[in-house]
């Protein structure tokens, strides 16, 4: 071999060991660099994952907060509707104490009317004064009864209706325009703002 061809071939194979080294960084500067990225790629998933689970632990506080303001809320209601139960309960009772005194109170002046009446029986020489004094104590009655929404239930010559009249037994009529008509009655009925609070009893013409 000459030396000119042992120098190209000796030329030849530093340049092919300084491309092999050339090649060997550039890999390991490759392989560095895909290290750090993954490192970093790591890193980042890492700081994600802590603050996925920082956010996770912020919202169960929340809802854990929530939960108890709720039932706290629930705790309240219960005993408010407790204590509007009692007090509606309570007002009701003294209502309806007060509401029987209020009507007890309105008969008390027919009660004295009817006392004075007596004080004077056994002395009155005027019967008709007597009648009179009983008359006005009896109207003064029927009005406090309407103040309070208590009507007689009307029966002479009305038609017989089973709805507000109890017939307590039948009579042949003297005409033919009595029939199913109230005779006589024998017990009066009243109601109380339309309701019936007790029946007529009535004899009723067939």
């Amino acid at each position: 071999m000459s030396r000119k061809k042992a120098t190209e071939e000796k030329t030849k194979q530093a340049e092919a060991q300084e491309n092999s080294e050339n090649k060997s960084e550039e890999t390991k500067e490759k392989e560095t660099t895909e290290a750090n990225e993954k490192e970093a790629e790591e890193i980042k998933a890492e700081g994600k994952c802590e603050e996925a689970m920082q956010d996770a632990e912020d919202e169960q506080t929340l809802l854990k907060r929530q939960l108890e303001d709720l039932n706290d809320k629930h705790l309240r209601l219960i005993a408010e509707y407790d204590n509007f139960r009692k007090r509606t309960l309570k007002e009701k009772m003294e209502l309806s104490k007060s509401a029987g005194e209020g009507i007890l109170a309105g008969i008390l002046p027919v009660i004295d009317d009817f006392d004075r009446a007596r004080a004077h029986l056994g002395t009155a020489s005027d019967l008709d004064a007597v009648k009179e004094g009983i008359d006005l104590i009896y109207n003064k009655f029927q009005e406090f009864l309407k103040q309070q929404g208590v009507v007689e239930i009307a029966t002479e010559s009305e038609e017989f209706d089973s709805e507000v009249h109890e017939a307590i037994t039948k009579i042949p009529t003297p005409s033919e325009d009595m029939k199913g008509k109230i005779i006589d009655c024998v017990q009066k009925g009243y109601k109380l703002n339309d309701k019936v609070i007790r029946y007529p009893k009535v004899v009723v013409g067939e």
